[in-house]
């Protein structure tokens, strides 16, 4: 990946994080920490990685995502509008009653959604069936799905990692967004899940580990998935709960908290911020 398509990809996941902010305060309820900690991963996906198209949202030979982690909609609706499948200006009516920007991702509803999730662990779940089906049908379409750690402490996970690994399920690339918090605090005080890595390896999956606010670490990944043949992986991606707003950054109370007037306008000056010295407009 050369230094412009660096830049690019840093500008479109500014954007994204803006529009999730924008999100989270327009609806004075939402989850700006987890969003803005996948943004990076998700912005890639939808910007570079997966074979998709605004204009074709159906199309059967399409890659899918989903988002298992589906609290974090804000960040996926950011990255549907930078990508053009729904209107930028929707972003502000997100969690209102009459608008279809609802606090988790519907399939019917938002077009570029291929699943419906919330309940945690069935985002996962639902993409192991999607990359069978793929296989069953002689299909070269993959499967992508963005989970949160908080949420590999769901039994149901780890159903899905038994029978990814069982079908051989080459097609289906899982990122792990580890930023070691969720709503109650550290991970590894609530639940813990660890070491992740190693029991990923003991069910048979591929593991990759990287930082998920390289784009250069993202594609090595997902290439490297893609080479891979007769195991899923799993992309262990360690990341910044709240990462590029500086306030929200390492902090589990903005898990699920909207802010207030003087923080959204904070946060958003530190993302043009951002957008201007990385050469951008902001």
């Amino acid at each position: 990946m050369n230094a412009e398509k660096v830049k690019e990809l840093k500008l479109h996941a500014a954007n994204v994080r803006k529009m999730a902010i924008e999100a989270v305060y327009s609806a004075n309820s939402g989850h700006p920490g987890g969003s803005l900690s996948a943004a990076d991963i998700i912005t890639y996906l939808y910007m570079e990685g997966m074979n998709i198209d605004p204009k074709d949202s159906k199309n059967p030979e399409r890659d899918r995502f989903v988002l298992s982690k589906g609290h974090c909609s804000p960040a996926l609706y950011g990255a549907l509008a930078e990508r053009g499948f729904i209107p930028k200006e929707d972003i502000k009516t997100f969690r209102h009653t009459d608008s279809y920007l609802q606090g988790h991702p519907d399939m019917k509803g938002v077009k570029g959604v291929d699943m419906s999730t919330g309940s945690l662990g069935q985002g996962i779940s639902a993409a192991c069936g999607m990359a069978e089906c793929a296989k069953l049908d002689n299909k070269d379409y993959r499967v992508y799905v963005v989970m949160g750690d908080g949420e590999s402490e769901e039994g149901q996970v780890w159903e899905a990692a038994m029978f990814a690994a069982h079908y051989k399920l080459d097609n289906l690339t899982v990122f792990l967004d580890f930023n070691g918090l969720q709503i109650d605090g550290d991970v590894r005080d609530v639940m813990n899940p660890m070491p992740l890595d190693k029991k990923f390896e003991a069910f048979n999956w591929n593991v990759l580990r990287i930082d998920a606010h390289n784009f250069e670490e993202i594609e090595a990944a997902v290439n490297e998935a893609k080479a891979t043949k007769e195991k899923p992986t799993l992309i262990l991606a360690n990341s910044v709960k709240g990462k590029g707003v500086s306030f929200m950054e390492n902090k589990a109370e903005w898990h699920g908290a909207a802010p207030k007037k003087e923080q959204y306008e904070q946060a958003m000056e530190e993302l043009d911020a951002y957008i201007k010295k990385v050469g951008g407009e902001a």
